[in-house]
């Protein structure tokens, strides 16, 4: 095994779309990381549920775990008010945040399959929405969407969960080092690309260095995953958060220095505990 970095951040958000809670450790299983996207916004008419690519003033709130363990989470609005998943007027105050009747949903069982849908009008205009949330100027290509999978195709989130791809998300230093060097004017603040891991890589490891861990397992503390794939970018990590401002430059950055992907997926392979601090080696 070779020693890669430290575990510099651990993130995990409570609610699909919205920015989330630093954390100094948590279970990793193969659900990912304990309390991580238990709730998700659903639009009231088209009867499917959003994340940030489609509602972007998501980003401008916050969600963390109730600290009684009850399952509930605390969202805090752009004014700084707080009301939890539970209070009255919060699906009021997130239709009002969004424009569209919404309700704020938990998790469901796979079982329930309807819920998990995506709102399809007809064959083609549902692929044309999500392109679309790519932010792509005239030139500019796509990921490669796998529309072969037709549970891609008819499910904006694996059902019984709130995950399209893979419940894991790892970004390291190195990347963001890169990043920067190629746009120092940008806002390369690691926030935007909503990691669950941000990796402080080793001396020896630049430029994209998570990329080259595709196909390739990490052990992380008490857990270790396989990186499965590359984390294509949206229009998403360009929008304001609380704390910092809209960047379009980083998106043109992104699609043209790195293949359109900053990141990569992970799914669980053995359950474990991961600490702040916590050695990454790679097998």
């Amino acid at each position: 095994m070779e020693t890669v970095g430290r575990i510099k951040e651990i993130w995990r958000y409570p609610v699909k779309g919205m920015a989330g809670e630093r954390i100094d450790a948590c279970s990793v299983d193969a659900r990912g990381i304990g309390g991580d996207r238990t709730w998700a916004l659903r639009d009231v008419a088209r009867e499917e549920l959003q994340s940030c690519k489609t509602r972007p003033q998501l980003l401008t709130c916050s969600a963390r775990a109730r600290e009684t363990g009850d399952g509930q989470v605390e969202v805090t609005l752009p004014d700084g008010s707080t009301l939890g998943s539970d209070h009255e007027q919060i699906h009021a105050q997130l239709s009002a945040l969004t424009g569209k009747a919404s309700t704020l949903e938990p998790l469901r069982p796979a079982t329930d399959t309807n819920f998990y849908r995506r709102h399809k009008r007809d064959d083609h205009t549902w692929f044309q929405e999500l392109a679309a949330t790519f932010d792509r100027e005239p030139g500019e290509p796509l990921p490669d969407f796998d529309l072969d999978n037709q549970d891609f195709a008819d499910f904006v989130s694996r059902p019984g969960s709130f995950f399209l791809v893979t419940p894991l998300h790892l970004l390291t230093t190195a990347t963001l080092k890169h990043l920067a060097d190629l746009n120092p004017d940008g806002d390369w603040d690691a926030r935007r690309f909503r990691a669950n891991f941000l990796i402080d890589t080793e001396a020896s490891h630049t430029g994209l260095a998570e990329q080259d861990w595709v196909g390739r397992r990490l052990v992380i503390g008490g857990a270790a995953m396989d990186c499965v794939s590359t984390t294509p970018r949206c229009g998403a990590i360009t929008r304001p958060q609380r704390e910092f401002a809209a960047d379009t430059g980083i998106l043109r950055t992104v699609v043209k220095a790195a293949e359109q992907n900053v990141g990569v997926y992970g799914e669980t392979v053995m359950p474990g505990e991961v600490r702040v601090g916590d050695t990454v080696c790679l097998i």
